[in-house]
């Protein structure tokens, strides 16, 4: 697992005061009209709109993936159009029965990774138009730490996702497109809330300490 990352923003990211970057990484920058939209926000109106399942159904599905399993992260992407792992069981082992169609190159995704109790961190990618699980796998990358690490945070997080995304759409009006729990460099459990307003297409990311439910640091993604 990647290390926490740090408050301040790093060349290319948002990050609101106090917090880790946000989940989806994109760059401040000044607004536009709605007829002269940056590339990021141009992105945001093309993808928001096709996701016809919002982030907590998909986020429930995922979970359901796992046995015991709890969200650590989701963010709304395009799918790569590369061959997708067929669906897992619960214990994470790949079986071509039920296994969902491929959704084809750009179409919406939503990307979960979703622990297990030991904290080991299962990729679950769930079609954001059909609602089906089309690709589930164990990351292999987790080290012994890793997944300690992981059990840890979720053993803390008193918040779940879901009331850290209330706290944020009840700030700001929109549709979440990114949800992630990390740390501070101050050791805070955070939940990173991504929130995408129609019209002016911004996002704006929130960090909502995941132990009172307080937001720790706001910032809008006008880029």
């Amino acid at each position: 697992m990647a290390a926490a990352a740090p408050t301040s923003p790093s060349a290319g990211t948002a990050s609101p005061t106090g917090a880790t970057t946000s989940p989806s990484g994109t760059a401040t920058g000044p607004s536009a009209t709605s007829t002269s939209l940056t590339d990021d926000r141009a992105e945001r109106e093309a993808l928001v709109p096709k996701a016809k399942v919002t982030w907590d159904k998909a986020a429930d599905t995922a979970v359901k993936e796992v046995s015991g399993g709890k969200l650590t992260e989701i963010e709304l992407t395009r799918a790569s159009g590369e061959n997708a792992s067929p669906t897992g069981s619960p214990t994470g082992s790949p079986t071509e029965t039920g296994a969902a169609p491929t959704p084809s190159a750009g179409s919406p995704v939503w990307a979960a990774e979703v622990a297990a109790s030991d904290g080991t961190v299962h990729e679950v990618h769930v079609d954001a138009v059909t609602g089906k699980v089309f690709r589930s796998r164990t990351d292999s990358d987790q080290s012994a730490d890793d997944k300690s690490e992981i059990a840890d945070r979720l053993s803390r997080a008193d918040r779940t996702p879901e009331q850290a995304a209330k706290v944020a759409t009840d700030k700001t009006d929109g549709t979440v497109t990114a949800v992630k729990l990390d740390e501070n460099d101050d050791q805070r459990l955070v939940w990173m809330v991504d929130v995408v307003t129609t019209g002016d297409w911004n996002k704006t990311t929130y960090a909502v300490d995941a132990g009172n439910g307080k937001i720790l640091g706001e910032d809008v993604d006008r880029d």
